[in-house]
């Protein structure tokens, strides 16, 4: 095993190779995730949960879009698009982008020894 898939599979969630579409950066902030959250979506970014995955993705952007509602919110929104971009190619790379974005302007979110807020 390298040096490079030991890191991919520390934590407590599994292997995340497997999941996030492989990219290590989705995987550390999903890691930072309280517990119960970050089991759930591990379980959606799985590629066997994908007829699960995309109802989700939709029901969250929907419930983006009507966040004047109580109890729904905005964030519903770029989680329903994080979701449905494990399988639609377009937003695909609209993800890699923003997770770029928070490469260059929020490195400490990505660390795994920073404190959850």
């Amino acid at each position: 095993m390298s040096a490079a898939s030991d890191e991919r599979t520390t934590g407590n969630r599994g292997t995340t190779s497997q999941m996030a579409g492989g990219d290590p950066r989705l995987d550390k902030l999903v890691r930072r995730l309280p517990p119960r959250m970050g089991d759930t979506v591990t379980y959606l970014l799985k590629p066997s949960s994908r007829w699960v995955r995309i109802p989700s993705g939709v029901l969250l952007i929907v419930g983006g879009v009507l966040s004047f509602l109580p109890v729904l919110g905005i964030w519903m929104l770029p989680l329903g698009l994080a979701l449905l971009a494990e399988d639609v190619p377009a937003l695909r790379s609209s993800r890699a982008k923003v997770l770029d974005w928070v490469e260059r302007k929020k490195p400490h979110w990505l660390d795994p020894s920073a404190p959850k807020k």
